[in-house]
This record gives C-alpha cells, sequence and structure tokens, in this order.
C-alpha cells in the first residue's frame, strides 16, 4: 500500500509532522511504522505541545529519589529507609464513551506505574468532574465510572481512601476521570523501566494475552469528542482486576530473584512505547518477533499487537542466563510469560512477523524528549476575561433569608456529602486506612511497615482557575496543602493532571501556560516538587472546552501517626476559633455560581504569603496538642465548614458574631470562598496555652466565633433547627437524584 500525506492525516499526523518522520528515517514509512508514529508521537505519549511548560515546574527536591519524569511514578523519601512512590493519570475520553471499563481501566493502568517500580500500592484517590447531575446522561455517566472504579479497585485489593467530585454544565460531553496511586518500597530496591546496556538480555512477555481492545487509545485520547466518536468504541480497554491481582503479586515476587534488569507495563500505545520508552533510557535497541506474543485473537496484524492496550501486561528485559527464574515465577502465578526477542546494541527497534521485517524504527525518535516534535503554540488572554472583570459584588443584592440560602448550599452536589459515592468503595482493605475513625481533610494512611503515616489528597476548583488560571492554579495546590497540614501532616510533593481543552485553541492555551506558571509558583512556595503527572488536552465537546483542570495530587507525612488530626468536634462547650482573615468576598463561590446564577465572576481572594503563614501557625498548633479539631474553609464557605464538622459526632454550634461591625456583607460572611481560612475548636483547659501561641506567631488573625453545643444550631441567637435535620439533608441530597 502506498503512504501518503493523505494516510498519515488519517493517523491524526499532521503534514508537517509527516515530512520530519520522512526525514528522520530517511525514507517513508510503510503503514506499520506510521502506526507507531501516530501512537507515539500524539499528545497523550508525546506531550509535544505541553513539555516546553512542563520543563519549568520545580521538579527537584532534598527528599526526591529519582528524577520528575525518570520513571513510571514519582517516588520520595519518607525516612526509615522507606519511600513512598506516587502518581495519578487521566482516562477521559474512555471513560466518556463507556464509563465502566474505561474507569475501571485507569485504576487498573495508574496502579501498574506504582508496582512495576517495586511498591506495593497501599491506596488509591480520585477526582471526577461530571455535567449537571439532574441529567440523565451525568447519572448514567457517574453510576458507570463509579462501579467501574469500585469493582476494580476493590477486587484488586487496594482502598479507595479519598477524592473529589464536581458537578458543571462544561464536563456534559467530556468527564473528567482522573485515578491517583500510593504506594511503598524500601529504598533501593526500586526497578528502573530500562532495557540496560547489555546487548543480547532475553525480552519477555508477561501478563494477559493480547487483544484487539485498546488499539489508537494514545491517539484517540488526543482528539476532540464529537458525535462520531462513539464510533471508535474499540478504543477503550477491558480490564480485569483478579488477573492483575496475579501480576502484581508476581512481579513483586520475580524482582526478588535478582534476574530483572528493567520492567515496564504496556499502558497507551502498548508494546511500540514500552519497547522505545526502555530501550531510549538504556541507549539500546531491540530485536521483536510479534509472532511469539500471546494473543487472545487470531490473525493480528502487526500494527495491532504494536498498539493494542489489551490491560494487565509488562515488558520485562532479564539477565542472560537467569530466563528459568523468570518463567517460574510467572508460571507459579499461572500467567503468561513469552520471551519475545532480546536486547540489542544499535538503537533500532526492529519488529518481526513470523521471520518478516514489519518495521523497523529508531527508539529515540519515538519518545517524549527525543526526536518527537516540541511545540511552542501561540496563546492570547480569553474573551471572557472582560465579563469576570465587569463583576461587581454590588449588583448582587444581599440577601436577608440565610437560612434558606444555607439550606440550598448544602444540599448542592458540589457540596453535599458523597456517601452515595464513596459507600460503594472498599476502603478498609488492608488495615492501613485511619481515617474511619474520624474524617480529616485528607485522607491517612499507615505507611507500613515504618510507624509513620501519609496524607493523601486531591484538589482543584476549576471554577477557581476558569476565573484566573494563574491564581487558581495556586490556590489548587495552596488547598493541598492545607488539607495536608489540617490532617496533621507536613507536604511532601505532587503529582499532577493536567486537564485541559484543545492546545490550538490560543485561549485554552492561554489557560494552560498561565496555570502552569501559578502552579509552579505555589510548588516552589511549599516546598512540593512535582514528581510527574499527567496531560489532558482536548478536553471539549461541540460547546467548547471544559473548565481547565490541573488537579493536584499531593502526598504528606505524619512522622507519628498519634499527631493525626481531624475535622470534627469532639465536646459540648469546646470553643470555636475561625484562623484567617474574613473577607467581603464572594467570587466564584457556589453561592454566587449556583445560587445567584453568576457564571463570571473573580477567583476569591488569595495571598500566598498569608496562606503559607496560616499554614506553619496551624502545624504548631497541632504538634503542640493544643487544638481537637482543624477543617479549611472551601466551597460553600464558613457556614459549610461549621457544619461540616458538627456532623460526624451530631454535635451543634452556638456562633455569634457581627458582620456590620467588620464591613462585611452577610452572603460574603457566611458563604465566601475567600482563601487561607481554618475552623479550629480547643477545649477550655488548654486556652491560655493555645493564647500564648498565638502571640508567638503574629500577625495572625484568629476569632471567636463561639461554642459546640449538644446538637442545636444557633446563629446571633436565632434557632436554625437541630443538627441532625442538617445532616440528613447534607447526606441524602445526591442520593435523593440518584434514585
Amino acid at each position: 500500500m502506498e503512504i501518503t500525506v493523505k494516510t498519515a492525516e488519517q493517523l491524526r499526523i499532521t503534514p508537517e509532522e509527516f515530512e520530519l518522520i520522512k526525514q528522520k528515517l530517511g525514507r517513508t514509512p510503510n503503514f506499520t511504522e506510521l502506526c507507531s508514529f501516530s501512537a507515539m508521537w500524539s499528545e497523550h505519549c508525546s506531550y509535544k505541545n505541553s513539555i516546553k511548560w512542563l520543563k519549568t515546574l520545580p521538579r527537584d527536591g532534598k527528599k526526591m529519589l529519582v528524577k520528575a519524569g525518570e520513571e513510571n511514578a514519582g517516588l520520595m523519601d519518607i525516612g526509615d529507609g522507606y519511600g513512598v512512590v506516587f502518581k495519578i493519570e487521566s482516562h477521559n475520553h474512555p471513560s466518556a464513551l463507556e464509563p465502566f471499563q474505561g474507569a475501571a481501566t485507569g485504576v487498573g493502568g495508574i496502579n501498574r506505574d506504582i508496582f512495576t517500580m517495586g511498591a506495593r500500592p497501599i491506596a488509591s484517590l480520585n477526582s471526577l468532574r461530571f455535567g449537571k447531575l439532574n441529567e440523565a446522561k451525568t447519572q448514567h455517566l457517574l453510576a458507570g465510572v463509579v462501579h467501574g472504579i469500585g469493582h476494580y479497585g476493590n477486587c484488586f485489593g487496594v482502598p479507595t481512601v479519598g477524592g473529589e467530585i464536581y458537578f458543571e454544565e462544561c464536563y456534559h460531553t467530556n468527564p473528567l476521570v482522573n485515578a491517583m496511586s500510593v504506594g511503598i518500597l524500601k529504598n533501593g530496591e526500586t526497578i528502573s523501566a530500562t532495557s540496560g546496556t547489555v546487548a543480547g538480555n532475553p525480552v519477555f512477555f508477561v501478563g494477559s494475552a493480547t487483544g484487539k481492545d485498546g488499539i489508537g487509545g494514545a491517539s484517540f485520547a488526543s482528539a476532540d469528542i464529537t458525535e462520531e466518536s462513539v464510533q471508535e468504541l474499540p478504543a477503550v480497554q477491558v480490564g480485569d482486576p483478579f488477573q492483575e491481582k496475579k501480576l502484581l503479586e508476581a512481579c513483586l515476587e520475580v524482582m526478588t530473584t535478582g534476574a530483572v534488569v528493567g520492567m515496564q507495563d504496556m499502558g497507551a500505545a502498548g508494546i511500540i512505547c514500552s519497547t522505545s520508552e526502555m530501550s531510549t533510557k538504556g541507549e539500546m535497541g531491540m530485536r521483536i518477533d510479534l509472532d511469539k506474543v500471546p494473543t487472545r485473537q487470531k490473525d493480528m496484524k502487526a500494527w495491532e499487537l504494536l498498539l493494542s492496550e489489551s490491560q494487565e501486561r509488562m515488558l520485562l528485559v532479564a539477565e542472560k542466563g537467569k530466563e528459568h527464574l523468570i518463567q517460574a515465577v510467572f508460571d507459579k502465578w499461572d500467567l503468561p510469560c513469552s520471551k519475545i526477542g532480546e536486547v540489542t546494541d544499535d538503537g533500532i527497534l526492529n519488529f518481526y512477523m513470523n521471520g518478516v521485517l514489519e518495521a523497523s524504527l529508531p527508539a529515540y525518535e519515538l519518545v517524549l524528549g527525543g526526536g518527537a516534535p516540541q511545540n511552542d503554540r501561540p496563546y492570547e488572554e480569553p474573551a471572557y476575561f472582560k465579563k469576570i472583570k465587569a463583576f461587581d459584588i454590588n449588583a448582587i443584592a444581599e440577601p436577608t433569608n440565610l437560612k434558606a440560602i444555607a439550606e440550598q448550599l448544602l444540599t448542592l452536589p458540589n457540596i453535599a456529602s458523597k456517601r452515595w459515592i464513596y459507600t460503594q468503595y472498599d476502603s478498609m482493605v488492608g488495615t492501613g486506612n485511619v481515617s474511619t475513625n474520624g474524617p480529616s481533610d485528607a485522607a491517612i494512611v499507615l505507611a507500613k511497615p515504618t510507624n509513620k503515616a501519609l496524607a493523601l489528597t486531591t484538589d482543584c476548583n476549576s471554577r477557581y482557575v476558569f476565573a484566573d488560571p494563574y491564581k487558581g492554579a495556586m490556590i489548587a495546590v495552596a488547598e493541598a496543602a492545607r488539607n495536608i497540614v489540617c490532617s496533621g501532616g507536613e507536604p511532601l510533593g505532587v503529582t499532577n493532571c493536567l486537564n485541559f481543552g484543545n492546545p490550538f485553541d490560543p485561549q485554552v492555551y492561554y489557560q494552560f501556560v498561565h496555570a502552569i506558571k501559578g502552579m509552579g509558583e505555589a510548588c516552589i512556595k511549599f516546598d512540593t516538587p512535582v514528581t510527574g503527572g499527567n496531560v489532558s488536552f482536548y478536553n471539549q465537546g461541540p460547546d467548547g472546552a471544559v473548565y481547565p483542570t490541573p488537579t493536584i495530587g499531593m502526598v504528606g507525612l505524619l512522622d507519628n501517626v498519634a499527631n493525626k488530626m481531624t475535622m470534627d468536634f469532639k465536646q459540648e462547650g469546646d470553643e470555636i476559633y475561625l484562623i484567617g482573615t474574613q473577607r467581603n468576598d464572594i467570587g466564584s463561590s457556589e453561592y454566587v455560581h449556583k445560587i445567584c446564577g453568576v457564571e463570571y465572576s473573580p477567583a476569591p481572594y488569595f495571598d500566598i504569603d498569608e496562606e503559607l503563614h496560616v499554614q506553619k501557625a496551624l502545624g504548631k498548633m497541632i504538634s503542640h496538642h493544643l487544638i481537637e479539631s482543624a477543617h479549611d474553609v472551601s466551597e460553600g464557605g464558613l457556614f459549610v465548614t461549621l457544619m461540616e464538622s458538627c456532623f460526624n459526632r451530631n454535635l451543634g454550634i452556638n456562633i455569634s458574631h457581627d458582620a456590620d461591625k467588620e464591613k462585611i456583607r452577610k452572603d460574603a460572611y457566611w458563604f465566601g470562598e475567600a482563601q487561607s481560612r481554618v475552623v479550629i475548636s480547643i477545649s477550655k483547659a488548654k486556652r491560655n496555652d493555645f493564647i500564648q501561641l498565638l502571640e508567638k506567631v503574629e500577625p495572625l488573625e484568629c476569632t471567636y466565633l463561639g461554642t459546640v453545643s449538644n446538637g442545636s444550631i444557633s446563629i446571633n441567637k436565632e434557632d436554625w433547627g437541630n443538627v441532625s435535620d442538617w445532616k440528613e439533608k447534607y447526606d441524602m441530597a445526591i442520593e435523593k437524584m440518584m434514585k
């Protein structure tokens, strides 16, 4: 078959890229080779439209054990000779078309990134975005995604310990499904994704047999979703969590044999990706016999075998002469294990089928950071910024019915209890989750076999980023750090999942560039280097792009799990304080957006130095054991924060304030989302010690709000009912909509 520019365009390769491929090869590629470039030079694999800006993120830190992007996941030192491995990735497009398998295989893929490095996964988290919950399509997608996450995670045996979910109209066509996994390993026992440097070493294919599911998934994820996308359903993979469980145990066992040189999971772009990336890292090549790859469908062509994204598969390079050790482990676990080739010293990937050379490709030219294009896209300020700048708080009538608004806010899907979702996840398998004996702002998981614990969170309010990409991305990092500090932890590092629209749209690319800048500045400030992550462009439908959503996955450390802090009030009579400053600000709040119906308003108030000061002061309060609870003010503002602190023990509040004296609107006081605020409670017995500490951490605004009650809700001496009534509304809101 003649290969032309039209062939290339059908494979989502631009005419310019086609010419570049011909230059690099010194000839016109055949179809199999062109398919390989299509996958490896897709946005999903090459980051060709983002790599320039990703390189500007802070990627070094004193506790980092591998460089950012060097391995399948980030690795940071937690002391006692152990490290934490973590990463977040997207599975957005597959989940939009087939929510159950799309979400399930997203969970499977991210866990493989963890255990292929030699770490045992101990916790999963997620970050989800859907359209309006009252729409049938959203309910279908939500039910499928939650079922997929729960099914795979529960069967695989890793607890889902945390996450976040938002519902906004812009995600109607293109939901976002971001999955994070965290694991523990002993320092020095990491397995690298490399071919090694010894020619002749055997290359093994291990794990599930290969089928046609997932073919073209990488390039499919690098295009807008349209009405015709459903025709590309074969691009969605099919997962088997029980097979992955066996693969996990087999991989961890085979690493103890001393026979493994390197290993990498087969994720996006399958065999072509793992062979090219491992070879490039070792500065070697490979000879692969594709007819030796175990298959579950007959007569698969060479390009299909190269691009298949069938799940639960690994590529493994072993030491020559120790093949029997590899084979014995995988035979024990009843998993396919086939020698499919060997390492070569010429830097070339030669793929054969029944002795016939089907493709000959220079490994380096295929990969991210190698020969793949690195584009510098133009950008311009979005036109809608004019509407945001025109916002006038005085145009919003100040409400008199605060209680009615509070009831509405507490039942909004973005705020209401996510119980319907998290009860479908097994959060206790493995006995490491210690969050269930009192909720914290971050999930707390024991870092066995050490005596330490990890604080884990995923955070991003994308409406803030939409309003101001630079400030909104800073807030995402700050809130993640705040959640970890509120839980008694010290922030360690970040993995990110950058979800944006089409990078060829200059206004979308502006959002991306400025979000990267804000994220980078915040990560430097909080000393949380970016260890790696994922970029997902083309998240848009016929009505335009999703909100820019740079999801932050952050890991923190508790040297002593006894320092864990929870968000719930503990007993009647405890005093309630607000750390941080109240602002006359309702920008981008749930209140102004959902209750007042204002689409365009500024991001909430944020000052990064003020934020850091609040977090450091809070950390001292917790380490000195002066406070009983800590819960940060976020969506829904102060009132929602107070109520969420009441619910776990069915306690109430008796709050008094004088908004007029503070010259703050009542809606801004109760429902505004200005940053850098935390609600804490203290026992009266520790008041003097608490006040002494406050004097040492000045200037820090700390306002007495009132006391914890036995269940009644009293606001400025007005009876707002009993906590049980508010809790029922909060708990049942999403369940009622899903029924």
